[in-house]
């Protein structure tokens, strides 16, 4: 009997097998996931974003944010969120001895790339693996659109809250106080 892909269930320790050559690679629910460098201006609004949480977080001294850290939530699920945001108290827990996250943060950001196989990853998939972890709060930046969809935990998953657009402006209840608007992040 042949071996289908489907079949093949990859776990982290696989990724220390994989070239260092400018690929991403995540595992989510034992399937790699393989994709190039973010755009320029993906990065730019990555960087946008974590700067707004990061001056927040040195204001408030609440916690931290970081682009793009290595998320390890188990041997067959393994992200690399855009952004992300954990409070000190939950920072102090989830960091392994390499340094990569493995727990849910608070707060994940995701920038659509474009492409239907990029935007059904971040909408279905990654939606999916933050809300059974535990992510608190989902952001999902739409660079097209200027747009940012905003995911809150509810009932023990992450469902959509509300859809920001340029002139609104960003507000979290797992942020107290806050807020920016949505074009300054694009």
């Amino acid at each position: 009997m042949a071996i289908s892909s489907h079949d093949v269930r990859w776990t982290i320790a696989d990724l220390d097998l994989l070239p260092e050559d400018g690929q991403r690679y995540e595992i989510i629910n034992g399937e790699l996931l393989v994709t190039r460098a973010p755009h320029w201006k993906h990065q730019n609004v990555a960087v946008k974003i974590g700067m707004a949480l990061e001056s927040w977080s040195m204001q408030t001294a609440l916690g931290e944010a970081a682009v793009n850290p290595g998320l390890v939530f188990s041997e067959i699920d393994s992200v690399i969120p855009d952004v992300v945001w954990a409070s000190h108290a939950r920072l102090a827990t989830m960091l392994d001895d390499a340094g990569h996250l493995i727990a849910a943060p608070e707060l994940v950001v995701e920038i659509l790339s474009p492409g239907e196989k990029n935007e059904r990853r971040d909408r279905q998939a990654k939606l999916k693996i933050y809300s059974t972890y535990g992510v608190l709060e989902y952001w999902i930046a739409d660079q097209q659109q200027h747009k940012v969809e905003v995911y809150r935990r509810e009932g023990g998953l992450l469902k959509l809250a509300l859809s920001l657009y340029a002139q609104d402006t960003l507000t979290s209840p797992v942020l107290p106080e806050f807020k920016v608007i949505v074009q300054q992040l694009f």
